[in-house]
């Protein structure tokens, strides 16, 4: 049974802590597709090229990768509760200052700011959830992956709403929003038991010496570079006004919602993890080609339903990290991500210096590649991802503590 299936029936009967804490996740990953419609917008505002306002991703996930190795070190020392609090405290001010920016490399600063802020955030939301939801684990898990699709669907509809007007009142409306889940978790979120063992900042690195996690992270590395090149890339080839590109991203956010907590378990209990994912990252690349090369409607089509392919790929790496490795799973989470995320910082900066280089069409052809490449690292390397975590599988299913994995 997947955990839709077991927690659905306790989903809404959650602690003001729980919410509190989901809402505050929903905003959060709102910050992850907000700037999407409006990067247009931004580079007339500021007199910027496509490449230079793409590095407002780059910044962003490089320090969230970086700052994989850190979230463990610090949650472990001072409790999920205080982490939170300090990873709302850094989007607020960095949002806020984003809005301010009078150039390119301000706000790019700035961004990194809020991605650190927002590591801390994430890595620590999904344990601290899992502590304080009635139900058990598996309805947590449901409200977590939840909150991560609404607020990849809301991110761009907001950015687009609020940056019709000005491209700086997204940034100012974040800082507000996450103000407010801020004071939320200072009234109803008590502090959590902290972890027996502290963490150390090489643990999350020594758990990727193990096979079956160290592939999962490779080919989660080659599907993210297609994954930032879709989300940061498209809207220049898209070239609408902010609300119609809010719109085909809040499209997109709803396909990948659905995909990733309805479809997902349900195509793996009939096909298996492996098959779904490797079926998946092929079907995403012949999508990202076909979004490339085809007519601006087409583009629209394919940007919107590559969602669907994307849900299912983050679900089925997910759990393939999560059950595939004997570390920890806030270790083995922390040491997936340093990984991954790097991925989501290059693409953003290359897709746009690939076109200057050639043409429009060759950052997709590369993004279909680097799918293509993540599908074969599921196939050489199926027997270290499903050998090793079937002989986990039990073990893992007593474990209550659960890692955060930024989908």
């Amino acid at each position: 049974m997947d955990a839709f299936d077991a927690g659905a029936g306790s989903l809404l009967r959650q602690p003001k802590a729980v919410w509190a804490t989901a809402g505050a996740s929903v905003v959060a990953f709102m910050g992850i597709g907000l700037v999407d419609p409006i990067l247009p917008s931004i580079a007339q505002g500021l007199d910027a090229t496509a490449s230079q306002v793409s590095l407002l991703f780059t910044s962003y996930f490089l320090i969230t990768a970086v700052a994989m190795l850190v979230t463990g070190f610090v949650s472990s020392r001072i409790g999920g509760r205080k982490t939170l609090l300090l990873g709302l405290a850094f989007v607020v001010v960095f949002a806020g200052l984003a809005g301010t920016s009078n150039s390119v490399a301000e706000l790019v600063g700035f961004r990194a700011g809020w991605g650190l802020g927002n590591a801390l955030f994430v890595s620590t939301a999904l344990a601290v959830i899992v502590g304080a939801a009635a139900g058990g684990s598996a309805a947590a898990i449901l409200l977590y992956e939840s909150a991560l699709g609404l607020g990849m669907a809301c991110g761009p509809l907001l950015g687009a709403l609020l940056g019709d007007a000005n491209w700086r009142y997204p940034f100012f409306g974040t800082a507000f929003l996450m103000a407010v889940g801020f004071l939320c978790i200072t009234v109803f979120l008590k502090e959590q038991p902290r972890p027996a063992r502290k963490t150390s900042l090489l643990d999350p690195l020594k758990a990727l010496g193990h096979g079956g996690l160290a592939s999962a992270a490779a080919s989660a590395f080659f599907y993210n570079y297609t994954f930032f090149t879709v989300l940061a890339f498209t809207p220049f080839v898209l070239n609408m006004t902010p609300y119609k590109s809010g719109a085909v991203f809040f499209a997109w956010g709803v396909l990948l919602a659905v995909f990733s907590v309805l479809v997902a378990p349900r195509l793996q209990r009939r096909f298996g993890s492996l098959k779904v994912l490797g079926g998946s990252l092929v079907l995403l690349a012949v999508d990202v080609l076909a979004l490339g090369y085809g007519s601006h409607a087409v583009a629209i089509v394919c940007t919107i339903l590559s969602g669907a392919f994307i849900g299912v790929n983050n679900t089925v790496y997910t759990e393939l990290a999560l059950g595939v490795s004997d570390a920890p799973r806030p270790v083995a989470s922390a040491g997936y991500n340093f990984v991954r995320w790097f991925a989501a910082a290059a693409a953003p900066y290359f897709a746009p210096k690939i076109e200057e280089w050639s043409d429009i069409h060759m950052p997709f052809v590369v993004a279909a590649v680097t799918a293509v490449l993540g599908a074969l690292v599921v196939v050489v390397r199926r027997n270290a991802l499903t050998n090793e975590a079937e002989e986990l599988e039990s073990k893992h299913a007593t474990e209550d503590s659960v890692a955060v994995f930024v989908n």
